[in-house]
């Protein structure tokens, strides 16, 4: 079977989109780059197998599937090459709630500062959907154009900065691709007897073969990490961690690497079987502050977390 999807993602507030927001969702897209015999419902079948016959079926008997002009899809339409097909994400089962709450810390005419709690994904990404920041606070704040300018794992907590105008995105997204922003962490972790501080570590990372995870190789460092101590209470220490590049789980391989993998970390050093979140036991991992000069304005801006870390 050949490849037919180019890009399946949310919607650019910026482009049409032929379908409205449903509950906080916004509507996905799939763009089509072979004909296909058999029909659109034979299409979808094939191209996600974890979703039932029966399911889209129901889907396309409801109209809930549209081509570019809004025009509904029927299970016997033609697949064609060049058709650009929309369609709302859904989940087979229930989500399970996340019983953590966000907190608005600013909103201005072109963006929103989030306080995001342990366990709650940013965006909507495998079995999360409407138990997600993003869905979250498009539902609350009536926010249809709102997207993150930056992501955090879902484990960690902090602060996140969303665009929710389009006009003036753009700037707010080059502040991240020019590492102007200073980003600082705090993570609860063992102490590292022997070490001067402050120190940076800097390191060679990859996608690791288990593709949800990362690891150190031999080259040339792509990701650096300024380390410093706040605190120490018996074998525990308090760390300030500047990252000065983004890469994925940076800050939670850097200290493991280190011999002081974070507090309730069950990626590093070793990936433990998934065995269900325990909401008892979150990483001890917060992004504390965020800092910039305002793009548009030149003002100064700093947000901090208002959570807290949970010394054991």
């Amino acid at each position: 079977m050949g490849r037919v999807v180019v890009k399946g993602r949310q919607a650019e507030a910026n482009a049409y989109v032929p379908l409205p927001i449903r509950d906080g969702v916004s509507p996905s897209y799939l763009w089509l780059t072979e004909t296909r015999a058999g029909g659109m419902l034979r299409f979808l079948c094939e191209r996600f197998p974890d979703v039932s016959r029966e399911a889209w079926a129901a889907r396309l008997a409801r109209g809930e599937i549209v081509d570019a002009t809004g025009a509904a899809l029927a299970a016997d339409s033609h697949v064609r090459q060049g058709m650009r097909i929309w369609y709302y994400r859904e989940l087979e089962q229930a989500e399970t709630p996340i019983p953590f709450h966000e907190k608005v810390l600013f909103q201005d005419a072109h963006i929103l500062v989030a306080d995001k709690p342990h366990f709650l994904p940013t965006i909507p990404t495998g079995r999360f959907l409407k138990e997600t920041l993003l869905v979250r606070l498009k539902r609350a704040h009536d926010l249809p154009h709102l997207v993150p300018i930056h992501r955090l794992d879902r484990e960690t907590a902090g602060v996140v900065i969303f665009s929710h105008n389009p006009a003036s995105r753009g700037a707010y997204q080059s502040m991240f691709q020019k590492r102007v922003v200073n980003k600082t962490y705090e993570a609860l972790a063992p102490a590292m007897p022997g070490r001067e501080f402050p120190f940076t570590y800097r390191s060679r990372m990859q996608d690791a073969e288990q593709f949800f995870v990362s690891e150190e190789v031999e080259g040339e460092p792509n990701s650096e990490t300024l380390i410093e101590v706040i605190e120490q209470r018996g074998m525990l220490a308090r760390y300030r961690l500047h990252p000065h590049t983004g890469r994925k789980h940076q800050l939670r391989l850097h200290l493991s690497r280190l011999g002081a993998p974070i507090v309730n970390d069950t990626f590093y050093p070793v990936a433990l079987p998934c065995k269900g979140d325990d909401f008892r036991s979150p990483l001890q991992l917060l992004a504390r502050s965020i800092a910039f000069d305002d793009p548009l304005t030149g003002q100064r801006r700093s947000f901090s977390s208002e959570f807290s870390l949970d010394w054991p």
